[in-house]
């Protein structure tokens, strides 16, 4: 991961010299500055992470500039340096958008410990925002099994931990490509730092271009305040590009220039915005054969083709999915305040028999449904109900007739799982507003994890 770029503006060269060597030492990569229109110009080439500025510049003071500065990068904690401090001035620097006040001379593990703290600061605030922006998801563990393709694929897993190489993760769908980036995030040296999972599908270019660099007011029609990019909220994080294959040609490009640039431009400004970020990207398409048909560019597909991992199917991986059942069985007992969730021998034999063409996620809402259905603690062949129709709703199970409610959910379910979980596309389907679909699924309690 790159080192934390610390912007220091001062016009004292001892006060520079000094605080730009001790903190290189402590693995900061430090900027100077002499006057506010450097600064402001150092700004715009590329907001660092925080900014330490002294007070009383040759060209201005520091209340002059922290407006400016908020304007271009607003998100940048901003420590103010002086030698002749006061309480009015500190206030007056803190309502200015400044987070830190510090008198001259400068103890530097003092000013190491603010640092840390506006810069751990920072770092929640961007995690909150993920957490606003994306839906809890299971955290199981991806290489459950002896399967041989499965430790193989942990092998494989845990050579590239610590790269900051692209990965490609492969699959058909529900086989666990989310779960598996999130276990490289989580175990990976950017583990403290956010995790922005951005699902392409579905989007359309104006909504994905939006979404992944944000926007200034007035870009567009309706764009009434400053919007962040999903790709400046992952800052030092990681981002998984997922269904990547459907990301429109014309969003490619500048996808293209994240990669090899690490900056991009919000929608509607003139300024580049650094970013550093380790890419990860997923689909159950084939981007080489997209590639041959001009869907997909070959310059993007070698920069995301790096380290390619195949996450198997399930019905390739028979002599897990008992193991498997049981982990998930766990899981969703934790949810509801069940504990010794049980297969009789019949339904052990027939999720083996069975081909999982819907894979973990598949083999997920069976269970969620059957536990749902029965009401009982252990799971009998019959509960699976794994000879109905894919994606047909039924109106009896066993001998019972399903109430209305009970339709709708099992719908509901086979519908967001035909459509990948996609809530989007799932909503299109049903012909109901998103909004309405996202009601049902917070009433019904219905999972839409992926896998």
């Amino acid at each position: 991961m790159a080192k934390q770029r610390i912007l220091l503006i001062d016009d004292e060269p001892t006060i520079r010299f000094a605080v730009a060597d001790y903190l290189n030492a402590q693995g900061f990569a430090v900027e100077t500055a002499k006057t506010v229109q450097e600064g402001i110009e150092a700004f715009l080439r590329a907001p660092p992470d925080a900014a330490l500025i002294d007070y009383m510049l040759p060209d201005g003071n520091a209340l002059e500039m922290l407006p400016r500065l908020r304007e271009i990068a607003a998100s940048v904690p901003i420590i103010v340096l002086t030698a002749h401090g006061s309480i009015d001035l500190a206030v007056r620097c803190i309502k200015e958008g400044a987070q830190h006040f510090l008198t001259k001379p400068i103890e530097m593990p003092t000013l190491q410990l603010i640092l840390q703290r506006v810069l751990e600061q920072q770092r929640n605030e961007r995690k909150l925002i993920m957490g606003n922006l994306t839906r809890r998801r299971s955290r199981l563990y991806p290489f459950i099994g002896t399967n041989a393709a499965i430790i193989a694929l942990a092998e494989q897993a845990k050579r590239v931990l610590d790269s900051e190489t692209p990965v490609l993760i492969q699959g058909e769908t529900g086989t666990g490509k989310n779960v598996l980036a999130r276990w490289l995030h989580e175990n990976g040296p950017r583990a403290d730092e956010p995790f922005m999972d951005i699902n392409c599908a579905g989007l359309s270019p104006e909504f994905l271009r939006a979404e992944l660099f944000g926007y200034e007011p007035g870009a567009f029609t309706g764009a009434t305040s400053r919007k962040l990019g999903l790709l400046e909220v992952g800052h030092h994080g990681t981002v998984l590009l997922d269904e990547v294959g459907e990301i429109d040609v014309s969003v490619q490009p500048k996808l293209l220039k994240v990669i090899e640039e690490k900056r991009f431009r919000r929608l509607g400004s003139v300024r580049d915005i650094a970013v550093d970020i380790r890419l990860f990207s997923a689909t159950n398409a084939n981007l080489a054969a997209l590639a041959e048909k001009n869907l997909f560019r070959k310059d993007l597909l070698f920069r995301l083709d790096v380290v390619r991992l195949v996450c198997p199917a399930l019905r390739d991986r028979r002599d897990d999915i008992i193991p498997l059942a049981y982990k998930i069985l766990d899981e969703i007992g934790a949810e509801r305040g069940i504990s010794d969730l049980n297969l009789t021998s019949a339904a052990e034999k027939a999720l083996i028999e069975y081909n999982w063409p819907g894979n973990l996620r598949e083999l997920h809402n069976v269970l969620e449904r059957a536990l749902l259905l029965s009401q009982m603690t252990t799971i009998d062949r019959d509960d699976l109900s794994l000879n109905r129709v894919t994606h047909n709703t039924p109106t009896y199970l066993g001998d019972h007739l399903l109430t209305l409610e009970q339709v709708e959910r099992l719908h509901i379910e086979n519908v967001l799982a035909h459509e990948n979980g996609n809530v989007v596309r799932a909503a299109q389907q049903l012909k109901i507003p998103r909004s309405s679909l996202y009601q049902k699924i917070k009433r019904y309690s219905i999972s839409t994890s992926k896998s």
